[in-house]
């Protein structure tokens, strides 16, 4: 049990999620460790969001909490400026994420930082569910043992870096000046979770399910990058690799540099169009030499990766349809 009650800062980007907020707000509501910061950054919303969560917050009159914060952007940012907002008017030791769309266990801050505390950790990560329409299934993160383990595990793509799998203190971010690149959108949870696990190795891994991420069937499916995507993700990927590059590393930085560019343009492959697959060999091309050759994806990965190299596309379009849009379009609904 806790022996003192450090405050967390749980960080909300908002932008036109009145539809979802209210799950979200509920579970937020429902958390069973009281000692909390809730940052509300409203990117400009055009939809009642503010208002929603204004009310929220004017009903939420828990006296041990210490605060709950909405902070309207002038103009709208994007999410990266929208969460180095919420780390500037953070207060808390730990620093955690939440999206207005998705939902918390009431135990995951309480379980989370009693970990942390326990542990003597700078970064607490944990399992979680996805969740579709319909049903909901349970996704594993594999157990890391310090922060080389994980780094190995989140670059291979056996690990996901979802900033919500992760309860991180505050001083990790100020003590190493650790911030999202603004106007960079996509890929910047990834730039982001690669400094803190390279600037710490107090780590734990919990093995406990305490987040629900919200996705579509449509999302689930297939993925379609445009060039600002693109560019967007590629300016996050080089400057996590340019970081890691300036701190010793323990493992082949350039395998796993090439593991963590194919496993980012996957989704290229994910997909029924020629082009996508065409873009997918000039994305990255340095990492193709490394296609089909990282152990700790599945084989079914590694196959595709393999056909792309070898621009055997029609066998990706044969594998999209008949696995992707069949098979788990009717497993996820």
């Amino acid at each position: 049990m806790l022996t003192i009650n450090p405050i967390v800062s749980i960080i909300i980007p908002v932008y036109n999620a009145y539809a979802t907020l209210p799950v979200c707000l509920q579970s937020l509501k429902k958390l069973d460790y009281p000692y909390l910061q809730l940052i509300f950054i409203d990117d400009c919303s055009t939809d009642g969001s503010a208002g929603l969560i204004q009310r929220f917050i004017d009903s939420w009159t828990d006296a041990i909490s210490k605060e709950a914060l909405l902070i309207a952007l002038e103009h709208n940012q994007g999410v990266a400026a929208a969460r180095n907002t919420g780390i500037d008017h953070a207060t808390g030791e730990y620093i955690y994420y939440v999206d207005a769309d998705d939902e918390l266990d009431p135990k995951t801050i309480r379980e989370a930082v009693e970990a942390a505390e326990h542990n003597q950790s700078d970064i607490v990560g944990f399992n979680w569910y996805l969740a579709f329409k319909t049903n909901k299934r349970r996704m594993t993160q594999p157990a890391f043992t310090s922060a080389t383990d994980a780094l190995e595990k989140m670059m291979s793509g056996s690990m996901r870096w979802n900033l919500w799998l992760f309860l991180v203190k505050r001083a990790l971010y100020e003590d190493n000046q650790i911030r999202f690149t603004p106007g960079m959108n996509m890929g910047e949870d990834l730039l982001v979770m690669i400094m803190l696990f390279s600037s710490t190795n107090k780590v734990t891994h919990l093995d406990q399910y305490l987040y629900l991420y919200r996705q579509s069937n449509s999302e689930s499916l297939t993925k379609t990058y445009s060039e600002a995507h693109i560019e967007q993700v590629m300016s996050n990927v080089t400057k996590a690799i340019d970081f890691l590059g300036k701190t010793p590393q323990k493992f082949n930085l350039k395998k796993y540099a090439a593991f963590l560019k194919l496993n980012i343009k996957l989704p290229l492959l994910i997909s029924g169009t020629t082009s996508q697959y065409k873009r997918w060999k000039t994305w990255f091309p340095e990492a193709n030499e490394y296609a089909g050759k990282n152990p700790s994806i599945s084989w079914r990965t590694r196959m595709l990766e393999r056909w792309a190299f070898n621009e055997k596309f029609w066998a990706i379009r044969l594998y999209y349809y008949l696995v992707i849009r069949l098979v788990y379009g009717v497993i996820y609904k």
